[in-house]
């Protein structure tokens, strides 16, 4: 072959290589990498479970697929342990170079991965942890951050303002002794005592307290209810030994302490014990009704809050894929874009506030014995006895003005009625 025959077929075969480069390169399908974090051993591994549950199951609904974009799900276990979430973060971002993080479980998790998020520039969606602040006065430090589930104390001020209207006067609050428990129990307070009721003692066990003998007896009899927050095992525990000391006050929780986790597990004691929550497994509607049937055919029980939680965090995610035709924006862009989706959720209407938190409803909810959509036996669900609809998690105070107040903590709001 001459020189002139050689360089063109070189030409045509560089000209060849190229457009087969660029078909193929226009039939590879983009990529979302999600890091997904929660305690899949120890004390927790059954919300665990329910956690990373929730967002497979949406996964599998759209087969994962985010308008265009494969998703690639990695999951590492936390053991529960706020140290280890933070190793196990820095490995999903380094090592694994995911797009965005989800989860945690514990509102002191929240606390220590929402500074990995900065410091690495890297999405995170704190799904679960509740901790009040990331959403309020630390939120200039996270601005990767994007809260998908709720503030710990977002559902206690309608709880508190609903408890005063029933008449109860003075209440005992008996919470878990950490950052969730405070900020459950305080907002609370904060509303209770401001419709003109009082709590009159506070008492703190440890987290994951499994003996409440030395806490029980200590518990006023003259007061008109209790309220309690339980989380993992203690909300097991907890209604039983305080049946067992024959205690029959109105019981009144925050709502892990009665939520679809647990409450199979739980027996008639629990029946009539009230909470607040954004989600409850019995909310009367179509989209719940169809989530709730299907969530228990492929996984043999009932969701839980983790479960949907983490569902419409999914939902979430993809709704801003969706408009970006399946690229990632950046996380500056998909904090942005984020920040300004609303969805029809299983829980009901989901908006963002301009502190990126969630606005929707919260529910007052009722432990009863019946039967629901259309499964045959009696069991316990979360009856929903009261809508309060678009909470914020500034509840009627306003931002300006509820930001001029500390955290809620063990010692604010302070005790004042405490005898």
């Amino acid at each position: 072959m001459s020189t002139l025959g050689r360089s063109v077929g070189l030409i045509l075969l560089a000209a060849c290589v190229a457009v087969g480069t660029s078909i193929a390169a226009l039939g590879a399908a983009e990529e979302v990498r999600i890091g997904f974090l929660a305690p899949m051993t120890g004390p927790f591994a059954q919300i665990g479970k329910d956690m990373s549950n929730g967002f497979e199951m949406y996964l599998d609904e759209v087969k994962a697929d985010f308008g265009g974009a494969k998703v690639t799900f990695i999951l590492e276990d936390t053991q529960g342990k706020p140290p280890v979430s933070v190793l196990k973060a820095e490995k999903l971002i380094r090592q694994d170079k995911v797009h965005v993080l989800v989860g945690g479980l514990l509102a002191s998790a929240g606390y220590a991965l929402a500074p990995v998020s900065t410091r690495e520039k890297v999405v995170y969606l704190p799904s679960v942890p509740a901790s009040d602040d990331l959403t309020q006065r630390e939120l200039d430090k996270f601005p990767y951050l994007v809260r998908t589930g709720w503030t710990s104390s977002q559902p206690s001020h309608p709880f508190g303002k609903w408890a005063c209207e029933q008449g109860y006067k003075r209440i005992a609050a008996i919470g878990a002794d950490y950052a969730f428990g405070y900020e459950v129990v305080g907002g609370f307070q904060k509303a209770f005592e401001d419709c003109g009721g009082k709590i009159v003692q506070k008492i703190w066990p440890p987290i994951n307290t499994k003996d409440f003998g030395p806490y029980i007896p200590t518990i006023k009899r003259d007061v008109d209810a209790i309220f309690t927050l339980m989380v993992g095992p203690m909300s097991l525990q907890f209604p039983k030994q305080l049946a067992a000391a024959g205690i029959k006050k109105p019981v009144l929780g925050g709502g892990t302490s009665y939520d679809e986790f647990v409450l199979p597990s739980m027996g008639d004691e629990v029946i009539g014990h009230i909470s607040a929550l954004q989600y409850s497994a019995a909310i009367d509607t179509p989209k719940n009704a169809a989530f709730v049937k299907k969530f228990r055919e492929k996984y043999g029980k009932v969701p839980s809050y983790y479960s949907e939680t983490n569902y419409t965090t999914a939902q979430m995610v993809h709704e801003v894929m969706k408009k970006t035709g399946g690229k990632w924006p950046g996380s500056e862009e998909f904090v942005k874009m984020l920040s300004a989706v609303r969805v029809d959720a299983v829980r009901g209407p989901v908006s963002l506030d301009d502190m990126r938190n969630p606005v929707q409803n919260i529910y007052i909810k009722k432990v009863e014995k019946k039967k629901m959509f259309g499964f045959g036996q009696d069991e316990l669900w979360n009856t929903v006895i009261k809508t309060y609809p678009n909470v914020s998690q500034f509840w009627t105070y306003g931002k300006e003005t509820f930001l001029k107040q500390p955290v809620y903590s063990r010692d604010f709001p302070p005790c004042k009625h405490c005898e």
